[in-house]
């Protein structure tokens, strides 16, 4: 922790962060590794952002009609369950979350989102002026990469802001 400023200094500015989060423990061992290393800098509230992913409704509502045929056609409720069913999982991603920061004393202010994760992610940062992007680290083999992309090698590269890529030990 920095030592407090003497007289007739100036107060260091501090820095708005963003943490993005998802379910994976990467993620909550990035927030929690935040907290604690960035608390005295951060100003409040942080930034949680969670990016839901699209759910398929236009290909699944097409898939009602003119289904071809041997498909069986997708009912409305499904389609309603499917996103009842993701907007739980967020709002407990974010409780979550909530639960750790009130732990550590800090403020937050949750953002949820709907698209590609990592392009969804470097959006907010830039539209919310963010000063610092915190993400965790999957630990994706190269091959995992190719395959599945790694949001934070895209947000390290593509971002306005620093990032900041908190690699759990071990």
């Amino acid at each position: 922790m920095a030592a407090p400023p003497r007289q007739g200094e100036e107060q260091p500015r501090l820095q708005k962060v963003m943490v993005a989060v998802d379910e994976s423990e990467c993620s909550r061992y990035a927030l929690e590794w935040a907290l604690r290393n960035l608390a005295p800098t951060m100003a409040t509230p942080l930034l949680l952002l969670t990016v839901q992913p699209h759910v398929p409704v236009g290909y699944v509502s097409a898939a009602s009609f003119g289904a071809p045929l041997g498909t069986v056609p997708v009912a409305p409720e499904l389609i309603k369950s499917m996103q009842d069913q993701q907007r739980q999982l967020t709002q407990a991603l974010l409780d979550k979350a909530k639960g750790i920061c009130a732990k550590h004393g800090v403020a937050v202010e949750t953002i949820v989102e709907v698209g590609d994760a990592k392009e969804v992610v470097c959006e907010v940062a830039e539209k919310k002026k963010v000063d610092l992007l915190v993400l965790g680290s999957h630990s994706r083999g190269p091959i995992e990469r190719l395959f599945l992309g790694s949001v934070s090698n895209y947000c390290v590269h593509h971002c306005k802001c620093p990032v900041l890529v908190v690699k759990k030990q071990g």
